[in-house]
């Protein structure tokens, strides 16, 4: 799918930004929102397959105060309103996520992301 071809999947949401989601799985438990600490599990790969990052491979969640700029943009927008036990497909574009810089030789400039996230707690 190319980026001008916004909702072109079931289900997808495109946000003004131009970040895309599905949720997977919509949870029960308290939402997310910004000012709160949220505790999520992910795995991130490139457009091509390429996995970069799990924190499921670790078998260690993730914890980063919602909103705050602590985490790229992308995520500060996309893990607002999940629910806990939510799972969520995120399609990030490069603006929302490590620009034109990349990230540690692992995420070349300009790339989209794409993350699976479980919220696992909101406190």
């Amino acid at each position: 799918m190319t980026a001008n071809e916004k909702g072109s999947n079931a289900g997808e949401t495109v946000t003004a930004s131009g970040l895309k989601y599905v949720d997977q799985a919509v949870g029960t438990g308290d939402v997310a929102v910004a000012g709160k600490t949220v505790s999520v599990h992910y795995t991130g790969w490139l457009e091509n397959g390429k996995k970069f990052d799990s924190s499921v491979d670790r078998g260690q969640p993730f914890s980063f105060p919602l909103g705050a700029g602590r985490v790229i943009k992308g995520w500060d927008e996309g893990v607002q309103g999940m629910k806990i036990g939510g799972k969520r497909k995120l399609t990030i574009p490069s603006d929302l996520g490590y620009g034109s810089r990349g990230a540690g030789g692992v995420i070349p400039p300009n790339a989209t992301l794409i993350f699976d996230v479980e919220l696992l707690g909101v406190r």
